[in-house]
């Protein structure tokens, strides 16, 4: 659940969702948008989150990664990296916050590379150039990232065809798949997806 216009609208994530959500599903929940502070991160985890991501406080404050890291657990910790291309950056890709809207001249790949030193246990890469256009993950973005750091990787944007699911594994180098459109416009269910992987070679729980 990525509460995207929560840093826009200047406030934090609707923890009312994330009680709702929480008591009527028995599977991992991951929660963000509007996380700023450690308390941020408290409420939303006894609002019955396991993962809390966070992206713009995590680029204002760089520390809030290890402080996070070191008082829940890295595991519990996800840093949200928005990208976009950018020639002018060393890999390629510049990172944005602010739901997408403001580039803040930082090197996308090195980014994540300090965002793991710091202690985040999961990266969350979105390329802005792709979301939403169910064309595919950006897995040029995507592999860059996975090639950088040690921590799982999860492919996250653009996702409109199954093919595409094997795609960010095979050649993206992500261990774990995000999506929303294809499951809230019910193109597939989740469970098609998986079926689909398993029959490519993916190890999947079913």
């Amino acid at each position: 659940m990525l509460d995207i216009a929560a840093t826009l609208e200047n406030r934090g994530t609707r923890l009312e969702w994330v009680e709702n959500v929480s008591s009527v599903i028995d599977i991992p929940l991951t929660v963000g948008g509007g996380i700023s502070t450690l308390e941020d991160i408290e409420l939303t985890l006894k609002a019955g989150a396991d993962k809390v991501p966070m992206n713009s406080a995590a680029v204002i404050n760089p520390e809030l990664i290890r402080e996070a890291a070191e008082r829940f657990g890295s595991e519990r910790v996800t840093v949200a990296i928005d990208g976009r291309r950018n020639p002018e950056m060393p890999s390629g890709f510049e990172v944005v916050v602010a739901g997408g809207t403001k580039p803040v001249g930082l090197d996308a790949v090195e980014w994540a590379k300090e965002c793991e030193k710091r202690g985040a246990g999961v990266t969350l890469p979105t390329s802005t150039d792709g979301d939403g256009t169910q064309d595919g993950y950006d897995l040029e973005y995507t592999r860059a990232i996975a090639d950088a750091v040690a921590v799982p990787v999860i492919a996250s944007g653009g996702a409109g065809k199954l093919s595409h699911f094997y795609d960010a594994v095979k050649d993206g180098g992500a261990t774990i798949l995000l999506a929303a459109s294809v499951f809230h416009f019910r193109t597939f269910s989740v469970r098609e997806v998986k079926e689909y992987l398993l029959q490519k070679g993916v190890q999947v729980s079913l």
